[in-house]
């Protein structure tokens, strides 16, 4: 893991606590760690309703928790797979990074630039009043976006990279929204894993 955590040049989020390291892990490590959790994961492809119609969710996912919790959003549910040993190493390196415990990850895996997670806030009542939501990027980099629910002018877009950590905290949740957008590039792919904890 890179040693210095969250350094002083990333901008500064209003109204929200939004800390980035852009090399939390080493290049062959994080692609080590997406060829494995590629090859270990038994993905998903959830449909979701939009406007009365049903599509595949455009991308694929997985679960991974403590025994005998469950998560979900826009009306996927999920029960949590048991941690495998690479994802109990990363969640480890991640809680030690965050100083915050976690007891569920969700796992992305955006095959194209055409899979994408639309504007959204990780405001599951199960995830408490100010979740902590610890993003850690593996593979293709991609575009994330912030906006604010309020003020227009506070819009935000990095690019969260190859090994990168990703932690919002505090207010972030009700404050702001976030997404990854399409992309018409050709791109490789990405598996981003969201550490949450569950507290219901």
């Amino acid at each position: 893991m890179h040693s210095k955590l969250f350094p002083d040049s990333f901008p500064k989020i209003p109204d929200a606590t939004v800390e980035y390291d852009g090399s939390f892990y080493a290049f062959a490590k994080a692609e080590h760690l997406k060829d494995t959790l590629l090859e270990e994961t038994p993905w998903r492809q959830n449909e979701i309703k939009l406007f009365g119609k049903t599509h595949n969710e455009p991308r694929l996912t997985q679960l991974y928790g403590d025994e005998g919790l469950d998560y979900g959003y826009s009306g996927i549910k999920f029960k949590a797979l048991p941690w495998t040993e690479t994802l109990a190493q990363i969640k480890a390196d991640v809680e030690k990074a965050a100083g915050a415990e976690f007891n569920v990850c969700l796992l992305n895996q955006y095959r194209t630039g055409q899979d994408s997670n639309g504007w959204h806030a990780d405001n599951e009542p199960e995830l408490g009043q100010n979740p902590t939501i610890a993003s850690v990027s593996l593979g293709q980099d991609r575009f994330f976006h912030l906006r604010h629910n309020e003020n227009k002018d506070w819009k935000f877009k990095f690019l969260l990279e190859n090994g990168s950590l990703l932690l919002m905290k505090d207010q972030t949740q009700h404050t702001y929204k976030h997404q990854i957008a399409k992309t018409k590039r050709e791109i490789d792919l990405r598996i981003n894993l969201t550490f949450r904890k569950v507290v219901k």
